[in-house]
C-alpha cells in the first residue's frame, strides 16, 4: 500500500508542478481550484508540490520519530507561509505557526499511541517556540486555527471561558498561559 500512496503523491506533485507552465490541469476539481485561485495568487505549483514530500514520510511503518515529524513541521510552514502571503503578509511571519497545527493535526489522525504521543510532544515543544509578540491583524485567522490546537494540547477538556481568557490573553500578549 505504501507504493501505492508513492505513486499517487508524484502524480500529484507532477501535475503541480505543470501548473507553472501554463498547462491546462486535468479535469480534477482540486488542481482547477489551484490553478483558478492560487497560482493567479502568486502561489507556485512547485512550492505547492513541496507538499509531496511532506506527506511521503508519513507512508512510513509505525512507530514514528524524527523524520515524520519534521515532516509535519515543514508541511505546516509550507501551508501557513502560503497563507500569510494570501492574507497580505510575508511568508515568514506565518511560517512559525504552521508546526503547531501540523504537528497537532498529525497527531489527531495518527493511529499508532506510541507516535501520537510521539508527535504530542513535539506540538508542546513547538508552542513553547512561538513567536512572544502580538500578530499583525491580518495574520489571526491563521493564530486562532493554531491556537485553537495549542489549547486542546495544553489544557485537554477545559473548555468555555478558560479558552476564550486563553486565546484573548494570546492575541493580546502572544502567549499561552500554562494555568
Amino acid at each position: 500500500m505504501p507504493q501505492l500512496g508513492a505513486i499517487r503523491l508524484a502524480w500529484w506533485r507532477e501535475r503541480l508542478e505543470e501548473l507553472d507552465s501554463g498547462k491546462a490541469p486535468p479535469a480534477e476539481p482540486r488542481l482547477q481550484a489551484v490553478a483558478a485561485t492560487l497560482i493567479p495568487a502568486g502561489v507556485s505549483g512547485a512550492e505547492l508540490s513541496r507538499l509531496g514530500d511532506c506527506w511521503l514520510a508519513l507512508l512510513s511503518p509505525f512507530p514514528w520519530g524524527d523524520e515524520e515529524a519534521e515532516a509535519l513541521v515543514e508541511r505546516g510552514a509550507i501551508l501557513f507561509g502560503i497563507g500569510a502571503r494570501l492574507l497580505g503578509r510575508e511568508a515568514a511571519e506565518g511560517e512559525p505557526f504552521g508546526p503547531v497545527w501540523s504537528l497537532a493535526d498529525g497527531a489527531r489522525h495518527c493511529s499508532d499511541p506510541q507516535s501520537r504521543a510521539f508527535l504530542v510532544d513535539r506540538a508542546k515543544s513547538a508552542i513553547a517556540e512561538l513567536p512572544r509578540r502580538r500578530v499583525p491583524a491580518e495574520l489571526l485567522p491563521l493564530t486562532m486555527i493554531v491556537g485553537r490546537r495549542a489549547y486542546d494540547l495544553l489544557y485537554g477538556d477545559r473548555r468555555g471561558w478558560h479558552r476564550l481568557l486563553v486565546g484573548l490573553r494570546y492575541m493580546v500578549f502572544g502567549t499561552f498561559s500554562r494555568s
